[in-house]
């Protein structure tokens, strides 16, 4: 147990990055368009990787893509995008790169069509966080129906990096689903 006594879910562990990803932003309802497009980018270049590699480079990735904001990356030419390539401060893959700018205007069409992805992201919970009551970790789901009609119909709508499985991290990073096990004080 650490130092403040508090319990918390057991993937925390004592590392101080996790610690304070856990209790300040893990589960916590978004409601802001630039904060959910954050969370796709990183969650998407967490495919096939660890979360505590991505989080770790949160703030390269910040600066490499201008704030998370979808507006002004849809703007960033190849040659931009390239010099993204050889930042050391990201995960360098070429598909996950490229794919922000694709996203970010697909991200864009949603936000005119629901007039915020805000909106559009929360229907797929019927606009209130899905509470779960996980005993322990080994309950705590990969996907569920909710994740993958929402992957579905993102890819329908021209996102990449968005599979059931990366957009169920995202419902959780983002606080549509609540996966605090019981005996966490959150």
């Amino acid at each position: 147990m650490r130092d403040d006594q508090k319990k918390r879910c057991a993937w925390v562990g004592d590392k101080p990055h996790f610690i304070k990803y856990h209790d300040e932003e893990w589960g916590v309802p978004v409601h802001d368009d630039i904060r959910h497009f954050e969370f796709l980018v990183l969650e998407g270049a967490q495919a096939g990787l660890s979360w505590e590699t991505v989080l770790l480079k949160r703030e390269n990735y910040r600066k490499a893509f201008a704030g998370f904001d979808p507006r002004r990356i849809v703007k960033f030419t190849d040659k931009r995008l390239e010099k993204i390539l050889l930042d050391p401060g990201v995960i360098r893959n070429r598909l996950k790169i490229y794919s922000v700018v694709k996203n970010a205007r697909a991200f864009i069409k949603v936000q005119e069509e629901f007039g915020s992805f805000d909106r559009y992201i929360w229907s797929f919970v019927g606009g209130k966080t899905k509470v779960n009551r996980w005993k322990s970790l080994r309950e705590v789901p990969a996907v569920s129906k909710e994740s993958e009609a929402l992957s579905k119909d993102m890819k329908k709508r021209g996102f990449s990096f968005v599979g059931s499985t990366v957009m169920y991290s995202h419902m959780q990073a983002t606080g549509l689903v609540d996966d605090h096990t019981a005996d966490c004080f959150r």
